[in-house]
């Protein structure tokens, strides 16, 4: 028999999980929204041994073998790691997903390697697609998508390969493992990535609401280490759209196949209304 005592610490307990998941999603749209953010990218460049001049960037660009080159007019300066830069430069090599910022003037222009080639990102604050940004929308958030699993390392990590947001483009990721879980009554499982912290993992995925309600291509769910018994959790309320939700200026690796899954997972960020209002 439920008490009235115990449905007002149900509900308490709700309003803590719902205040805690509203500060975490305030952040990451900030982070989103910030002047130099995934929304200020106004072009994506690929760059090739070929100088060429790119709009919202200053000087004529170039790639050969595995480092990029820039040619400033006279006028012209960038600032690379705090030192100002005139003339012929040539960046450091990148790793694959790696990047370097050189500012120029309010904006950033964004040099990265990404599955293979290279690429010229200009990131200016006034970006239209920046200003006008009104916040992410989401499912409301309930404890019920928060689901324990289990984590099984793979012998040795594996590379797998997956496609991008960009036609032709290829991701290579090394896999150390799967998650298992369980959710409406169905045995679920995940290949996951290495995440950003040491020891956590990342899931790229899609569900029965990919195309409806949240964005087809992908979502991302990030994983906190497991704990010495392989156990995680699994919280979908974090479920968060990659940049290329928001832009065509992003190279977003898609999920792996095996990690179609066939619920619907109505929690976490839904289609922004950048991408609906493309839409109609």
């Amino acid at each position: 028999m439920t008490t009235v005592q115990d449905s007002v610490g149900e509900a308490d307990a709700l309003a803590d999980f719902t205040a805690l998941w509203q500060t975490w999603h305030q952040d990451k749209d900030a982070a989103l929204a910030h002047e130099h953010g995934f929304l200020a990218v106004t072009g994506l460049h690929w760059l090739d041994a070929t100088p060429r001049r790119h709009p919202g960037a200053p000087g004529t660009w170039s790639a050969d073998g595995d480092r990029v080159t820039v040619e400033l007019d006279e006028e012209e300066t960038l600032v690379v790691d705090g030192a100002t830069v005139r003339g012929r430069h040539t960046f450091d090599a990148l790793p694959e997903r790696g990047d370097i910022r050189a500012v120029w003037n309010d904006a950033v222009i964004e040099i990265a390697r990404r599955g293979g080639h290279d690429v010229l990102r200009p990131r200016h604050p006034d970006h239209p697609l920046r200003t006008a940004f009104q916040g992410t929308p989401a499912f409301a958030p309930h404890p019920r998508w928060a689901v324990t699993g289990s984590y099984t390392p793979f012998a040795e990590p594996r590379p797998t390969t997956v496609g991008a947001a960009v036609e032709g483009l290829r991701h290579v990721y090394d896999a150390p493992g799967r998650v298992r879980f369980w959710l409406d009554g169905q045995d679920l499982e995940l290949t996951v990535f290495n995440g950003r912290a040491p020891g956590s993992l990342l899931a790229l995925f899609t569900d029965a609401t990919s195309g409806v309600t949240t964005y087809a291509a992908n979502r991302a769910l990030h994983i906190d280490a497991p704990d010495t018994d392989g156990g995680v959790v699994l919280d979908f309320n974090r479920a968060t759209n990659l940049p290329c939700a928001y832009t065509d200026f992003a190279t977003c690796p898609l999920p792996p196949a095996e990690n179609r899954l066939p619920v619907a997972i109505e929690a976490g960020e839904q289609i922004p209304f950048e991408r609906t209002r493309d839409e109609r």
